[in-house]
């Protein structure tokens, strides 16, 4: 049999930022639970998004099988990564070891959490608030890293969720420096995508969905998501205008043009 520890590679900086974005970008995954009922694994598809710290966050519903199972059970596993075109097992995936925590509505985290999941999943709106609809927090134990052939990591929590200071006051003021960029500045959200997310010039439009002390995410109108990483984590809210400021100035200089307007 093969030597299983000359097949995992050793988990530096790349990988970390790799899963940290498969994290930010999920807007699907698979969860698997295990069923009360017979103690088998249990899989099916839910909608992914994120916290500001990184967790995810997923809203289900009552009626659905896995509610029940993460009730009774809170270890729980989540696989996240888009297939993209061609071989589906070339492209970069992470399965996640988790432990699952419901957030009721009078949860002092469960308005965060609210308005997170609809920045990604702005259809969400029509049933996020019926009565037998709620969120589960997924705390990372640890995860599996597949980034492509012959590229295995076995990452831990703390290298997944992202621990700084000025979450709380980015959060806070999260929603107006979204709700300010992607009305006033759009050209500006434009340039971050073709110059920091590498986005073809196109008919795609994008919005900010979430930034938090490490970066932020893009969204497009027809559900592209990217990720876009700070060079250094913001130390308070204050910084966000800041930086976005400095990125767009950045971006300017650089991107040619004659493809500033496209």
């Amino acid at each position: 049999m093969p030597d299983k520890n000359k097949t995992i590679r050793e988990t530096d900086t790349d990988a970390r930022s790799l899963a940290k974005t498969l994290l930010r970008t999920a807007r699907y995954g698979a969860l698997a639970v295990l069923d009360p009922q017979s103690g088998r694994p249990l899989a099916s598809r839910v909608a992914v998004a994120t916290d500001t710290d990184g967790a995810p966050i997923v809203l289900v519903s009552a009626l659905s099988s896995h509610t029940p199972a993460l009730l009774a059970d809170c270890r729980s596993s989540l696989l996240l990564g888009e297939p993209g075109k061609g071989d589906p097992l070339a492209h970069p995936r992470i399965t996640l070891l988790c432990s699952a925590y419901q957030v009721g509505r009078s949860d002092p985290d469960y308005e965060r959490l609210r308005r997170r999941y609809l920045n990604r999943h702005p259809k969400a709106r029509l049933y996020i608030d019926l009565g037998d609809f709620t969120f589960f927090r997924f705390e990372m134990e640890g995860a599996s890293l597949n980034g492509g052939f012959g590229k295995a990591f076995v990452l831990t929590g703390e290298d997944l969720i992202s621990h700084h200071g000025s979450n709380a006051g980015i959060a806070a003021a999260e929603q107006p420096a979204l709700d300010h960029m992607n009305s006033d500045h759009p050209d500006a959200i434009a340039l971050y995508a073709r110059h920091f997310a590498n986005v073809r010039a196109g008919s795609k439009i994008w919005r900010i969905s979430g930034i938090d002390a490490e970066g932020f995410d893009l969204l497009s109108n027809n559900d592209d998501a990217r990720r876009v990483f700070f060079d250094m984590p913001l130390e308070n809210a204050e910084d966000i205008h800041r930086v976005l400021v400095q990125m767009a100035k950045q971006a300017r200089r650089q991107v040619p043009e004659s493809n500033k307007t496209q």
